[in-house]
């Protein structure tokens, strides 16, 4: 069983893992076996990163690559090859989001959300594939969101991209699938993370923040994920165990997307 699960000896690249739940991803994998590539898009981000794995006693590989632009995707690929190894396992993990109203977002924001939630991913995968179909076998973990299923209010260009990314994870399912390439989702909830701390802190009167409450309310498990839950997924399907599985987008949100919510 434990050798279903292991990643050893294999090389796993995680997009935007400098903090965070790719970083959280990342460690996951480490302790697992594999070896450990990430990229951000500023030095410094990736000497931090480098840095706070150290801490863990994980030597990673950082590279600065903006995943948006497929020149730099293609050279840190092939510097990858070179440095480290042909890549077993990527997680297009890089993201970003604008809580913006829809008729208040300029077409330029909607574009710049589209391009790294959505032809980032496309970027990145398209570059690693050729090598996982020479070796045999690569795995492909797009993280994915609930807004992949669900609309809300100010995140219209995010649940568009997130959409159009599980889609994309069950088309480069049926077309490379035949060449033992398993490309799958996460699909995470609400995590508790420094960005999201300002919607968890308690109000002047000692009271939840309405967004805690709201967020408490919606999820069966009435509690915010933390990083780590995603760590055992993550592996799950960068691993031998999931050698079946493709084109699957696995929701990790406390059981939220089951649950219409309390009665008030």
């Amino acid at each position: 069983m434990n050798e279903m699960f292991s990643l050893e000896g294999k090389i796993a690249l995680v997009t935007g893992a400098s903090y965070g739940i790719g970083f959280a991803m990342a460690t996951g994998f480490a302790r697992a076996g594999a070896t450990i590539v990430f990229n951000d898009i500023k030095q410094e981000l990736v000497d931090k990163g480098i840095e706070a794995y150290g801490e863990l006693g994980i030597r990673a590989h950082g590279y600065v690559c903006d995943v948006t632009d497929e020149a730099a995707v293609n050279a840190m690929v092939a510097a990858i090859e070179q440095d480290v190894g042909v890549i077993d396992i990527l997680v297009n993990n890089a993201g970003i989001i604008k809580r913006i109203p829809m008729v208040e977002m300029t077409a330029e924001q909607f574009r710049q959300v589209i391009d790294v939630d959505l032809n980032a991913p496309f970027i990145v995968s398209k570059a690693v594939i050729p090598a996982m179909i020479r070796k045999g076998h690569g795995k492909i973990i797009n993280i994915c969101s609930m807004m992949s299923e669900l609309g809300r209010e100010t995140v219209s260009a995010y649940a568009a991209a997130k959409g159009g990314l599980k889609m994309l994870t069950r088309n480069i399912c049926s077309e490379y699938g035949m060449h033992n390439i398993q490309c799958n989702g996460i699909g995470p909830g609400y995590i508790a993370t420094p960005q999201t701390a300002p919607l968890r802190e308690k109000q002047a009167d000692g009271s939840m923040h309405p967004f805690d409450s709201f967020i408490r309310a919606k999820t069966p498990a009435n509690r915010w994920g933390e990083p780590e839950d995603l760590i055992g997924p993550a592996v799950f399907l960068a691993s031998d165990a999931s050698d079946f599985v493709n084109g699957h987008i696995l929701y990790v949100d406390g059981g939220i997307l089951a649950y219409i919510g309390r009665q008030p």
